[in-house]
């Protein structure tokens, strides 16, 4: 691995995620229960689901029963990152032959890619656009 050249500025979590196997009762679960609103949603493929709920602050929590061979291999739960640098700290993991697992990604709201950490674990390096 080769000596980074960039440090992430990171300023705060964007989203931890989970993986749920019944989206419909795992968003009634977050939405309905516990009244959080819905800040987010996607649908990757047919029936594969990412929904993000406002958490307060600059946070959220996401949900997914999305999974790719590259990612979510243990389903453990996720962090991303929120940067001022994002892509800096993409062009500084490529440099240190740290392999993108997800992405980069461009979605309406953010920009954001996924490595895995030495052991494993999902990292997401996070991105909001500005409205």
């Amino acid at each position: 691995m080769n000596s980074p050249a960039t440090v992430a500025r990171v300023t705060g979590i964007a989203f931890a995620v989970y993986h749920v196997t019944d989206v419909a009762k795992a968003r009634t679960f977050y939405g309905e229960l516990l009244g959080l609103p819905v800040c987010m949603e996607m649908e990757f493929a047919p029936g594969k689901w990412w929904i993000e709920f406002d958490v307060g602050g600059p946070s959220a929590l996401a949900i997914t029963n999305f999974e790719s061979p590259a990612t979510n291999a243990t389903r453990s739960p996720g962090v991303a990152l929120e940067v001022a640098n994002y892509d800096e700290v993409l062009a500084t993991m490529r440099a240190a032959d740290v392999a993108v697992t997800w992405g980069p990604n461009e979605f309406p709201v953010c920009c954001c890619f996924a490595v895995k950490d030495p052991d494993g674990n999902d990292l997401y390096f996070h991105r909001r656009k500005t409205t």
